[in-house]
C-alpha cells in the first residue's frame, strides 16, 4: 500500500474523524472507502449509459404533460 499526504483545515479533519468514529472505522479506513468510491465512479457511469442504451425500448416516445403526470 502506497502513503500519501494530505492537508485539510481541523475542523474538517475533526468532522472526518467524528464520521469514522460513529462507523466504528478508522479515518484511514473511512478515507480508503472514500477513495475506492471515486476511483469506480467511472465504471458505474459506464454501467448506466450501457443500460440506458439497452433500455431504449423502453421510451415513452413523447414528453408527458404535468396533468397526465400527476392524473391518477
Amino acid at each position: 500500500m502506497k502513503n500519501i499526504t494530505l492537508s485539510a483545515s481541523e475542523e474538517l479533519i475533526a468532522q472526518a474523524r467524528e464520521v469514522a468514529r460513529t462507523r466504528k472505522i478508522s479515518l484511514n479506513q473511512l478515507f480508503r472507502d472514500w477513495l475506492g468510491e471515486l476511483a469506480g465512479q467511472k465504471q458505474r457511469e459506464e454501467r448506466l449509459r450501457d443500460l440506458d442504451v439497452r433500455l431504449q425500448y423502453a421510451r415513452a416516445g413523447r414528453k408527458f404533460t404535468r396533468e397526465e403526470l400527476n392524473a391518477r
